[in-house]
């Protein structure tokens, strides 16, 4: 094999390599890409807050875990930045919705941004959940970062048929 073969060889399975992992990568974040929206009118920036807001990203990742046990369903999400009173929680034809609004807080008044890769904004996230849940008897808790949502799933009696002959 000459060298511009094992070359071309050699750039084809990088290629591959990379596509697989892009493709990967897709599946595995697709649910967990959120829309996120500025709260400011357009035209009307007044403060430094609602220019950085502004400019910021649209689209982040709030990824997800979602675990079941037998007697409840726990979703665990990250969404850093934000404060208890930021949330609004609710169960929809079982699935989980959560929507909520991250504020821009900064730290100094001087400087300017190189980059922003941060998404600011109102953003909802709806989660399908694997069974049906007690949603008046959920809990959830804020902490480091993470929203964790405990939720209760409904008693289901399991009822036997009886199967008779002829």
């Amino acid at each position: 094999m000459s060298p511009l073969e094992q070359i071309h060889k050699g750039a084809s399975r990088a290629w591959d390599y990379l596509t697989e992992g892009w493709h990967h990568l897709r599946e595995r974040a697709s649910q967990a890409l959120t829309h996120f929206s500025p709260t400011t009118q357009r035209g009307q920036l007044e403060t430094t807050e609602d220019q950085i807001m502004e400019s910021a990203s649209r689209w982040g990742l709030l990824a997800a875990e979602v675990q079941e046990d037998d007697k409840t369903v726990t979703v665990r999400l990250e969404v850093p930045g934000m404060e208890v009173s930021d949330f609004d929680i609710e169960v929809i034809d079982n699935t989980l919705v959560v929507r909520g609004e991250k504020r821009v807080e900064r730290e100094q008044s001087e400087g300017r941004y190189y980059m922003m890769e941060r998404a600011y904004g109102r953003f909802e996230r709806a989660l399908p959940l694997p069974t049906e849940v007690n949603e008046s008897e959920a809990r959830a808790k804020y902490r480091r970062g993470v929203l964790w949502i405990s939720l209760p799933k409904t008693r289901q009696t399991k009822h036997r048929v009886e199967v008779k002959a002829g």
